[in-house]
């Protein structure tokens, strides 16, 4: 029978509204239906983001819709963490302190740099009331009762409830050229059309969580006002989070290991109460406080997703797969993954690019990325050790992207950034940059995590057994394709701060001249408003390419080194 729709998405949360807005702002003439099966607004946990979400949320044109609501600021987070009892940052302002500014306020300097604590009752309302006003049809309080298929292809969607779409059937089904699951880890169409999931870590956590009212949560001290940092608390069986996500709530968890809870014999509620007591900390910023409704709990260890693409369907989101909240990256992954999602029907509704490439390089994009964050969060609970684990467990990771180190290089390597292709236009590891992870890593080993670049002052371009090929790169609306060298399963490149390494190269390869280069040319690049943030960029970039072996290091007499030191605020050349 004849599609209805151009696309059907499954899920009003983050995910699935994302995708619409866009999907109807870069291809307006698109039918696009959204399927809710609850009534917005409704609590839901994930109330922390990272500074991805934002630009996202640029893009969307709803940054403003959500500034305005006046969520807390979040300048990073406040951890108690490993084998130390110091509480350290993890800032995402390199270098800065947060500028308190009035609010409302504008989406420039450093709010790019910075993300919302948010209440996802309101959150969440907004970003599907944005996609309804961008043209989606959006229902509410609609389920789907069947998925029909034949064979890896959807072919309708039986569905029920008091808000039926205006081009349903007589007998209440839908069609459409392609869908969408965005239902989260329920993964609605991902089961029904047989696709298993992974789970590649021994770490089955659950969830236990509430809000709590208070008259003033800046008032405390250690919260902070304007810029606010998350709490993540370790205690020895688990972690605690307080997320401020208003002026006067907060939502409290708590996550520990399964089988933890299993032998413990308590109740989810007993659990957490007993974990709040046996947290300081925590117990001070809730001792005038109240308890804002009813304890909840839920299972959240990571999975992947053994397919996430077919003939006429795509995960996204959570149905593609979660990763550990300790990073916080569930709404980072979730929307940022939705985007791309969003481009790529864009551009097969247009038929501007094959629709199997596009396909293909999303399924690789989303386990890269997913999959990053998974091996991140799984470092981050094994710091919670000695570090002759630690070095132990980095070798696994190591062995599993397909090298062969032994625990002392394999922890250099996971140090210098062992897995940056994740953006083309930035390294990063997950959505994290990769000199925001070296700093994580010192702090929760105890140990240096030198930058590599530091131990060389010549730098030489290495393109051997590298081919070129083209991968797609989302931007202001349309795909473009990118030139990139790969070699493996590493990928060079040719746009963003990795171009202006690369001719920077091309002309300098002496440290002190490249540092001089580099500088230059941020400088004279259009469109880079942040030279100092551009910088960092580079020197990450440098970072990564000596790491996946895209420039050769050496050393030559009597010529400067870099010293660049473990927050980035500063570069210094030193002789040796």
């Amino acid at each position: 029978m004849s599609s209805q729709y151009d696309v059907v998405i499954i899920g009003g949360g983050p995910a699935g509204s994302t995708m619409g807005s866009l999907l109807r702002k870069y291809h307006p003439q698109a039918k696009v239906l959204i399927l809710e099966r609850e009534h917005f607004p409704r609590e839901h946990v994930g109330e922390s983001q990272l500074p991805p979400v934002t630009m996202v949320l640029e893009e969307m044109d709803c940054w403003e819709k959500v500034e305005a609501v006046g969520f807390p600021v979040k300048t990073g987070a406040l951890y108690r963490w490993g084998n130390s009892d110091d509480l350290w940052r993890f800032d995402f302002l390199v270098g800065q302190e947060y500028d308190e500014k009035p609010r409302p306020g504008k989406l420039e300097g450093q709010r790019y740099q910075t993300t919302f604590h948010v209440e996802r009752s309101i959150f969440d309302e907004i970003l599907l009331d944005h996609a309804g006003q961008f043209g989606c049809e959006v229902c509410e309080g609609t389920r789907v009762t069947k998925i029909e298929a034949t064979g890896d292809r959807i072919d309708a969607l039986k569905i029920e409830g008091d808000n039926l779409p205006s081009m349903a059937d007589e007998h209440g089904y839908v069609r459409a050229k392609h869908y969408v699951d965005a239902t989260g880890h329920v993964g609605m169409l991902r089961r029904a059309i047989g696709v298993h999931v992974n789970e590649p870590t021994s770490l089955k956590n659950i969830a236990v969580w509430r809000y709590w009212k208070s008259p003033d949560w800046e008032s405390i001290e250690g919260v902070g006002k304007g810029g606010i940092r998350v709490r993540v608390m370790s205690l020895g069986n688990g972690w605690i989070w307080f997320i401020p996500i208003s002026k006067d709530r907060a939502s409290v968890g708590f996550v520990t290991h399964a089988e933890h809870y299993k032998q413990s014999g308590l109740t989810p509620a007993e659990l957490y109460s007993k974990a709040l007591q046996d947290e300081p900390h925590i117990a001070e910023l809730l001792s005038t406080a109240t308890e804002d409704g009813d304890i909840r709990s839920t299972k959240d260890w990571s999975f992947l997703a053994s397919r996430m693409v077919g003939e006429n369907w795509m995960l996204v989101g959570e149905s593609a797969g979660f990763a550990d909240p300790i990073l916080a990256g569930g709404m980072s992954l979730a929307m940022a993954g939705a985007r791309e999602a969003a481009y790529i029907h864009a551009a097969i509704l247009s038929q501007e690019h094959d629709a199997d490439w596009l396909k293909s390089w999303y399924a690789e994009t989303q386990t890269r990325r997913i999959s990053q964050h998974i091996k991140f969060a799984d470092y981050w609970y094994s710091a919670n050790g000695h570090f002759s684990d630690l070095q132990a467990y980095t070798s696994q990771i190591a062995a599993e992207a397909g090298l062969d180190l032994n625990p002392v290089d394999a922890f250099r390597w996971l140090g210098t950034g062992g897995f940056v292709s994740d953006d083309l236009t930035a390294p990063v590891v997950g959505t994290y940059r990769l000199g925001a992870v070296k700093s994580a890593m010192q702090i929760l080993s105890g140990l240096p995590a030198n930058w590599e670049i530091n131990r060389a002052n010549q730098f030489t371009l290495n393109l051997e057994g590298s081919s070129v090929v083209q991968v797609p790169y989302c931007r202001d609306g349309k795909i473009d394709k990118v030139k990139c060298y790969q070699r493996g399963a590493s990928l060079l490149p040719m746009i963003g701060i990795y171009r202006i390494v690369f001719r920077a190269l091309g002309r300098e390869s002496d440290a002190a001249g490249l540092v001089k280069q580099l500088k230059m040319m941020i400088a004279s690049t259009e469109g880079i408003t942040e030279p100092y943030n551009a910088f960092l960029g580079a020197l990450d970039a440098l970072e990564g390419m000596v790491a996946e072996g895209w420039i050769t290091p050496g050393v030559r007499e009597g010529r400067p080194f870099m010293n660049v030191t473990l927050d980035e605020a500063s570069v210094s050349m030193a002789g040796r």
